[in-house]
């Protein structure tokens, strides 16, 4: 990196500390949280897609794509739960959550069920989306130690401590509106890496006719994931749609963004959008890495620059060799907007969590000035907590984005249950439901230790029939005397219309088409 790279690098970080003192003044914690719900569909809707789609994706869907041993365009199977899941979403969970008016949706939970299953799903969501953070935090210090030259520390602290002071004193407008802008740096990145690439592997032609044909394949019907395989056709869409609805729906990090939106029509708007858009971004990332793994594969001296035993190196090493200075600069921005777009919905998510916890738990009932320097106390804390865990993680799985993914599988299927039966039956009680949930996590543990054959995409529908069963199971042997809420707000609430479903559904085929397609256009 030159001048040029660093000046870029260094006035895109003052435009995002600049954004979040300018939008420093809330009043209280629905500003400050939910963006005093008067957020657009619009930006919203990429906020989602740039968490989601995060520096992970940029840097390690290329990997499993071009280099990684079993890996190639199978990627794209991972998308094609999604427009089942937004639907899933629409026509339960989130209006609910909409409709009850709460800060955290742990909240609904307590009012559901009570304390108790509210404070196990608390420190449920908590560990997994820390632990989680740290993984991305680390996948960020690779990039930025290749292209930089700089320790891993250091990267850590200079992606942290920005992004902290920015969402710690912007809140969620600042978090969202900083992720819309990240989120078309890391499309315009990814797309400039694609025409650099192209054009030093020779053209289209030469991408066509060298790219290894077992990296084409898209959708595979022969694996069905219990016999030590994977990436099969059933467990990507079965367990893609559990694990989706669970992000989008039950994660303190995507949901409270849906509680943000100015009313019903642009939460619909944006759940519609986010099943639409994110394939052809996934496409985008995968044809990426299709491109360049080829030229690494066709190019030793690229190729030995690559540490053997990390394909997550694939991608800043070509940055670092193939791009011009002051495009260096724009690539690490998009990286380091794609870290800070999940690190600042992390540390928000986690504070807005963590403060409603302890209002619960003590009984106090701060002022709005007392809770808003709380939260940014604790949004402080926590970002200090992701930042130490980055530095200590560890390889879990060949690849990063596999990694966060596995991690969050064991969890994400009992989430789900616990509060599709919250909004579904109010004939359980928190003690059933507790059981379930502990069950299903436990469940998921186990067969991640002792039967590594089974694809820990199934992870999420285990845990899932799992919580459920066992919360039905609970209800029959152990009755509930208790009265149940009969609160208007806890009540079932929809807003999935048929043009919705008309529209995801045939999203779904057209994926699908795509994917089955994808190997002839290379014959």
């Amino acid at each position: 990196m030159n001048f040029l790279d660093y000046f870029v690098v260094i006035g895109y970080l003052g435009i995002l500390l600049y954004m979040g003192f300018a939008m420093r003044v809330q009043e209280n914690k629905g500003d400050y949280f939910l963006g005093g719900r008067s957020l657009g569909w619009k930006p919203l809707a990429l906020s989602v897609m740039a968490t989601q789609l995060s520096a992970i994706s940029f840097i390690s869907a290329p990997a499993f794509v071009g280099l990684r041993d079993g890996g190639g365009m199978i990627w794209l199977s991972y998308e094609l739960g999604i427009p089942i899941a937004m639907i899933l979403l629409l026509g339960t969970i989130l209006p609910t959550l909409y409709k009850s008016g709460v800060v955290s949706i742990y909240d609904f939970l307590e009012q559901r069920f009570g304390r108790s299953t509210r404070l196990l799903i608390s420190i449920v969501f908590q560990f997994s989306r820390a632990f989680a953070t740290g993984i991305m935090i680390y996948a960020v210090s690779i990039i930025l130690q290749g292209t930089m030259g700089i320790e891993a520390w250091q990267a850590v602290v200079l992606t942290g401590i920005i992004t902290v002071l920015y969402s710690l004193q912007g809140g969620m407008k600042a978090v969202v509106y900083a992720d819309a802008i990240q989120m078309v740096i890391i499309i315009l990145g990814t797309i400039a890496c694609i025409a650099i690439g192209l054009h030093a592997l020779g053209g289209l032609d030469v991408l066509v006719e060298q790219a290894p044909k077992e990296r084409l394949t898209a959708v595979d019907f022969s694996s069905f994931g219990f016999s030590g395989d994977g990436f099969g056709f059933l467990p990507m869409l079965f367990g893609g749609i559990v694990l989706y609805a669970s992000y989008y729906g039950c994660d303190q990090t995507q949901a409270q963004r849906a509680l943000s939106a100015q009313n019903e029509g642009d939460l619909r708007k944006m759940i519609v959008a986010n099943g639409i858009i994110r394939f052809p971004i996934t496409l985008l990332y995968c044809f990426s890495g299709l491109i360049v793994g080829t030229l690494a594969l066709t190019n030793a001296e690229f190729f030995n620059k690559i540490p053997a035993d990390n394909p997550d190196w694939l991608m800043p090493t070509f940055i670092l060799n193939y791009l011009p200075h002051g495009l260096i600069g724009l690539l690490i921005v998009a990286i380091l907007s794609a870290a800070m777009s999940s690190l600042s919905s992390a540390i928000n998510s986690l504070s807005a969590v963590t403060i409603e916890d302890y209002c619960r738990v003590t009984n106090k009932e701060l002022e709005h000035k007392s809770y808003l320097k709380m939260a940014k106390v604790i949004g402080l804390v926590w970002g200090g907590i992701t930042l130490i865990l980055s530095l200590f993680a560890g390889n879990i799985a060949p690849t990063i984005i596999e990694a966060i993914n596995k991690v969050g599988s064991v969890f994400y299927g009992p989430i789900l249950a616990l509060f599709l039966l919250a909004v579904a039956s109010k004939a359980l009680s928190g003690k059933h439901v507790n059981i379930g949930l502990i069950a299903g996590v436990g469940t998921n543990i186990v067969v991640w230790l002792f039967i590594p054959d089974v694809f820990w995409f199934w992870w999420n529908v285990i845990g899932f029939a799992v919580t459920c069963c066992v919360a039905l199971i609970a209800r029959i042997t152990w009755p509930n005397n208790s009265r149940v809420p009969e609160l208007e707000k806890l009540n079932f609430h929809s807003i999935l219309t048929v043009k919705d479903v008309s529209i995801l559904v045939g999203f779904f085929i057209f994926m699908l088409t795509v994917c089955l397609l994808l190997p002839s256009l290379f014959s």
